[in-house]
């Protein structure tokens, strides 16, 4: 369950969903990538119509159809051509040996029901124990617990394979820094702090991905900016118009220069956001962060103040009431 017919049908709706952003995105501009998404969505359409016919309720295997011979595999792999047989092999050691399921079978179902025999003895299963004498007790006899516990096998070594996936060496990433359809892509730079997007577009929106010791600016008008797993990495933007989100980061600085109504901050440690006169209505929401700090321009400078980390909540009679926590040094 489900069915594999209507199971392909949810993955071919589940494709279209997909393609129909690469159709919007080429439709106009490259009919490669038209093509493409035809042929895929095709294989899923002539897959569930193959399903329909031969396998409606899962894999079904002829019992009357003629068995398989190392003749028959070498003319499907040949493609049936008449081609001279090879040489006959070598003779083998000796036959294979003979799996057979059914004795496999009955073998487990006897071992089975012999430890379920051993378990129903009840008291008497103790029957079977050896008497250990005084002298063969470590807790009665020093001399056994100073020869200390039995060595280990040498045969069985638990050093690590040389191909555990532990030691395998970091993959390095090329940087990236180009627009993608409508999605600036800014991802895996290192010690870069010139970095610059001009040319921007309303529909548009930035997604910044494992940058580091590395500085952005995004000039002009956008619609949302993304910094996703970044360390130490400098943000200055003109204006947003729906919301930036930091996710999964480390010692972020935002400077705002024109608007954005709100900012997200999500499992990050360490975030500065210096806020222009134009956004001081901006909303901050946050969760799972510390060493936030939203500083705001006073007098020709800024002013810092912490975003709380620590709350309180009381039941004030008819629903929670949470505060911010102050912590008392």
């Amino acid at each position: 369950s489900p069915k594999p017919g209507p199971y392909v049908k949810e993955m071919n709706d589940a494709a279209t969903f997909y393609t129909n952003r690469v159709l919007k995105d080429y439709k106009n501009s490259d009919t490669r990538h038209v093509d493409w998404v035809k042929s895929y969505l095709n294989i899923w359409s002539e897959l569930q119509a193959y399903i329909k016919e031969h396998h409606t309720t899962g894999l079904t295997w002829s019992k009357t159809g003629p068995v398989a011979s190392p003749m028959s595999m070498r003319s499907v792999l040949t493609g049936g051509s008449c081609l001279s047989p090879p040489p006959p092999p070598p003779p083998p050691p000796g036959p294979p040996p003979i799996f057979d399921t059914e004795t496999a079978k009955d073998e487990g179902t006897a071992s089975r029901s012999a430890l379920f025999a051993q378990l129903n003895q009840g008291e008497a299963i103790t029957k079977g124990l050896r008497h250990v004498s005084d002298d063969q007790k470590t807790h009665k006899n020093p001399s056994l617990r100073a020869q200390g516990p039995p060595v280990r096998s040498p045969t069985k070594s638990h050093t690590p394979s040389p191909t555990s996936p532990k030691n395998s060496p970091q993959q390095n990433h090329a940087p990236v820094l180009e627009l993608e359809g409508k999605k600036w892509r800014v991802e895996y730079q290192e010690d870069q702090n010139d970095l610059v997007i001009n040319n921007t577009e309303l529909k548009q929106v930035a997604y910044i991905f494992k940058c580091n010791k590395s500085t952005l600016q995004i000039k002009g008008k956008i619609n949302s900016i993304t910094i996703d797993n970044c360390k130490k990495f400098g943000l200055v933007f003109d204006n947003v118009v729906g919301i930036v989100e930091v996710i999964n980061s480390r010692d972020i600085q935002i400077q705002v220069m024109g608007k954005v109504p709100t900012i997200s901050i999500n499992k990050t440690e360490g975030c500065h956001i210096y806020l222009s006169e134009e956004s001081l209505d901006c909303e901050i929401v946050s969760a799972k962060s510390s060493e936030m700090n939203i500083l705001i321009p006073q007098d020709g400078d800024y002013k810092e103040f912490p975003v709380p980390e620590q709350f309180k909540t009381a039941w004030d009679g008819s629903k929670l009431v949470t505060e911010p926590a102050e912590i008392v040094g």
